[in-house]
């Protein structure tokens, strides 16, 4: 995430990473619109409305349904375990694996774990653990990690899985979809009749009954919480919602934003180890309630609101910065605008400090989210942050206190400024507007400024910077008020 500038710029020349993502674009935001009409557009914002309304009043008492949680999920047998960050909840799960004898672990599909690279600790406590999500398991065998919150492959096209496959499994390096999925539907299901612990994340934890619920369309979460005798929940502290009805409310809108389903295709529901030894299901059941910073979000109420994200990934499909670069440029397992405004908080403002300015502020985000989070107005308070910090964008330099920003951002103030003085009259905007017409003549060709360089790029950074990738509209022959003027004297 420290260098998220030339991570940027170097997925803008992966010609197949474009194609990916232009068709992400396309196909998923299609798939949310005509899901989102079945409910039709009053009955959406009122469920989101909702949401955000269960939500708030939850964190606003978080500790409270918390507690409700453990005690309810201790009553029907889970046991429950408090983990303060990402190494301590890593060792809680590798303890536990290894106190049942485990030697092969299957994972569901779990951005939480990816956050606090589980799977790196497990491998290298010696233990076999395996990715059962169709996109996760591609990413494992790639050696990557997720570029997506719910399509974690979604940077791979069909041609570049099949290359994968040939390598990696041994596939015809021609093979088609059907194939690809038969060959790791055989080494999935054999690491499911091995595995003696099953891990899942959580989708939403229900405070008044100690249920927790996964959603997949796969079927893989499902023989990864029934098959393994052991079952681990790894779930952050912000899952809890206070009653059973409010999951009505939530899946409606998360398959529908992050997927463009009216519902996703599996629902498990887990209260408890099986009570009947012939049933379905664990004998043991864990989960580990997850801080690693997540409680520092709830001290000022525009921070807090990150915790009401549902991971839906809605953000991602309609941000044009996501749909440039992908998510591996953010350098976090949180990519798109939701990671841009989660990854500073849980990593720190001065590693992640370029993420917030990863933006256009367009607002998309926000429109789509569906339990409408400012992701604008997060960003904007967290590049304040970044400024009054010290941190320059790019130069890892800390300021002092008191002391004057360096290097781009004296430069910055010199520039505002300058602006400052020219608007403050109307003579001194005139006369820099004829200056600025003028000055043009030099840059502007066939209607357009193209790349700005040289000298001129140099005295002007965000002329260069834009320019880079875009043209800029040169200013038009005449000012409004002359062109007023002059038609006054037809």
């Amino acid at each position: 995430m420290e260098s998220f500038p030339a991570n940027a710029r170097d997925a803008l020349r992966d010609a197949e990473l474009g194609r990916a993502l232009d068709n992400m674009a396309e196909t998923i935001g299609q798939r949310r619109r005509t899901a989102v009409a079945t409910i039709g557009p009053e009955s959406w914002e009122a469920l989101r409305t909702h949401a955000r309304a269960i939500k708030d009043a939850t964190l606003a008492r978080l500790d409270v349904y918390l507690e409700e949680f453990v005690r309810n999920a201790e009553a029907r047998g889970t046991k429950v375990h408090w983990a303060r960050d990402a190494n301590e909840a890593c060792e809680l799960i590798a303890g536990l694996a290894e106190a049942h004898g485990a030697r092969t672990v299957v994972k569901s599909k779990s951005m939480t774990s990816e956050e606090i690279r589980l799977g790196d600790r497990l491998e290298g406590g010696g233990l076999r653990s395996v990715e059962t999500d169709l996109g996760e398991w591609i990413v494992q065998i790639a050696g990557e990690v997720p570029s997506h919150i719910i399509v974690p492959a979604i940077h791979k096209t069909k041609e570049g899985i099949a290359r994968l496959f040939h390598d990696k499994v041994g596939t015809a390096a021609d093979a088609d979809a059907e194939a690809l999925t038969a060959a790791a539907r055989e080494v999935l299901r054999d690491a499911f009749a091995e595995a003696e612990v099953g891990i899942s994340g959580v989708n939403f934890a229900v405070a008044e009954t100690g249920t927790f619920l996964i959603l997949e369309n796969e079927g893989n979460a499902r023989l990864t919480t029934s098959l393994p005798k052991v079952h681990i929940a790894l779930m952050g502290i912000e899952k809890v919602i206070p009653r059973f009805e409010d999951l009505g409310v939530f899946l409606q809108l998360l398959p529908r934003s992050g997927t463009g389903q009216h519902l996703t295709t599996y629902q498990t529901l887990i209260t408890g180890p099986k009570s009947d030894p012939d049933a379905e299901g664990p004998e043991e059941v864990h989960i580990v309630l997850l801080d690693n910073g997540r409680s520092r979000f709830l001290s000022r109420e525009v921070t807090r609101q990150s915790l009401a994200c549902i991971r839906c990934g809605a953000c991602l499909n309609v941000c044009p910065v996501y749909q440039s670069v992908g998510g591996h440029a953010y350098g976090s397992v949180y990519p798109g605008p939701i990671g841009a405004v989660i990854t500073p908080q849980l990593s720190g403002i001065g590693k992640a400090q370029h993420l917030p300015f990863a933006s256009s502020l367009c607002g998309a985000c926000r429109e789509v989210c569906p339990v409408r989070i400012d992701i604008p107005g997060l960003l904007l308070d967290l590049r304040s942050q970044v400024v009054e910090e010290g941190k320059e964008p790019g130069s890892g330099a800390v300021r002092v206190p008191g002391s004057t920003p360096p290097g781009p951002r004296r430069a910055e103030r010199v520039a505002f400024a300058f602006w400052a003085f020219v608007v403050g009259g109307p003579r001194r905007f005139a006369w820099a507007g004829r200056l600025g017409r003028l000055g043009q003549r030099l840059i502007a060709r066939g209607g357009r400024i193209g790349r700005v360089g040289g000298l001129l790029g140099r005295l002007a950074p965000p002329l260069a910077a834009w320019t880079e990738a875009r043209d800029a509209r040169p200013l038009a022959r005449r000012s409004f008020r002359e062109e007023f003027r002059r038609r006054q004297g037809r």
